[in-house]
């Protein structure tokens, strides 16, 4: 079962999550577990006339003006204060905290969304009619705007609060983020940069502009009737994703490290793996080559090989493409056992967020293991042209020491990670 091209586990100590299913580890792994939907019709902004009016957005956390980086900034906060407390590492001392690694963070692309493009036009004289006179605005304004539109503030925000050393990563790699996140941590574990690491997803970009411009690319699901039916991973009558909001934070650590210290070992991140296709800057490629090099060199990695894999906690988000393109991965990397191998989707009940996404499932998956128990894939309608074991419907209990987390981007940007039972 060994492999010479192993890389060492990192721990896993702590774990912060939510999603719009609700709040924290109890609240998310009960309704996912049961079945439950969180996705729903949206009211933060006026749907009238747009062709998707659902969604998973996260509005148990109001904000006053609503923008998409606060809403990412307070979700990574809140997430990240549960895996620290968890982990038992970064507690307050002396009012201040002290976590004793680095901090790695997936967060959305932002710009200027439209109430703050109104905002800087009303404080140009005359009005702006230009995107020269916004910029013009800009400069006049208090600074607080541009700081807070930066890629960087919410990472610098975290590091400020929680203590965390080194310079404060802030990654986009499209719906792989999380997954990337976790990776940049367990390599900076392996070659000894540090002996903590913590990685963080988050995505609070559900917006009237963001939900047109999946639109435009026929990406979202349009079945807005009956709304927590819409999102129907591997299924015949998918229709696209169902875009949502949440957030996971992952306080990874140096076996050794975590061992001395005492500190209760979750589970074990085993392997990484990525790779890219440079294909389109949505499609993957036909072929689904860069899918099953992520997939294998993850399994390789933690030193193992496919048919250890007990579970696959899907990538799923429902597109045509997407569900048939992991599909093929999986049969390519899997074999005849590809068909039975259980595979189901969290997006079938959260929907898919986005840039937290990877760190969300990573989160579920630990909880997988830890609880051995399968979540469902609920709305599903059996596809021909897909035979998975989805775990339809219902959760299924199953002893499972290694599962796969598949996250594969826009762009052809793939991340696969090897998620163990704790030693």
């Amino acid at each position: 079962m060994g492999s010479n091209t192993a890389g060492r586990p990192v721990a896993i100590t702590g774990i912060g999550i939510l999603t719009s299913l609700g709040r924290g580890r109890a609240e998310n792994w009960a309704r996912l577990a049961a079945g439950t939907s969180g996705i729903h019709r949206l009211t933060r902004f006026p749907t009238e006339g747009l062709r998707t009016t659902i969604g998973g957005s996260v509005d148990f956390m109001p904000l006053e003006p609503f923008s998409a980086p606060a809403l990412s900034h307070a979700m990574a906060r809140e997430a990240a204060i549960e895996a620290l407390a968890q982990s038992g590492l970064g507690e307050p001392q002396a009012g201040r905290r002290r976590f004793p690694g680095e901090l790695f963070l997936a967060a959305p692309p932002v710009e200027h969304e439209w109430p703050q493009r109104f905002g800087l036009a009303h404080k140009h004289p005359g009005g702006a009619s230009s995107y020269d006179d916004l910029l013009d605005a800009a400069k006049q304004d208090s600074g607080a705007l541009h700081d807070d539109f930066l890629f960087g503030t919410i990472a610098e925000r975290l590091a400020d609060e929680f203590g965390t050393s080194g310079s404060p990563i802030t990654l986009s790699t499209a719906c792989a983020s999380g997954a990337t996140a976790i990776q940049l941590g367990v390599e900076a574990i392996r070659r000894g940069q540090t002996k903590a690491a913590l990685s963080i997803g988050t995505d609070g970009s559900i917006h009237a502009e963001s939900l047109i411009r999946f639109s435009l690319l026929s990406a979202l699901s349009t079945a807005n009737e009956i709304p927590q039916g819409a999102a129907k991973p591997f299924s015949k009558n998918r229709d696209g994703f169902v875009m949502a909001e949440g957030a996971a934070a992952l306080v990874l650590e140096d076996v050794e490290h975590a061992k001395a210290r005492g500190a209760t070992i979750l589970a074990l991140i085993r392997g990484c793996g990525e790779a890219a296709d440079t294909f389109h800057r949505t499609r993957s490629h036909p072929s689904g080559d860069a899918i099953v090099a992520a997939i294998s060199a993850a399994i390789a990695d933690a030193g193992l090989k496919p048919e250890d894999i007990g579970y696959i906690n899907a990538h799923g988000t429902g597109t045509p493409e997407n569900d048939k393109m992991e599909g093929l991965g999986v049969q390519r990397v899997f074999g005849p056992r590809g068909e039975t191998l259980p595979i189901s989707s969290n997006k079938s009940m959260i929907g898919h967020t986005l840039t937290a996404a990877g760190a969300v499932e990573a989160a579920f998956s630990v909880m997988t293991i830890q609880n051995q128990l399968l979540p469902p894939t609920i709305n599903y309608t059996p596809d021909p042209a897909l035979p998975l074991d989805v775990v339809p419907f219902t959760a299924r209990k199953a002893t499972v020491e290694f599962v796969l987390s598949n996250s594969f981007g826009f762009g052809g940007q793939n991340v696969s990670l090897v998620i163990g039972a704790a030693p």
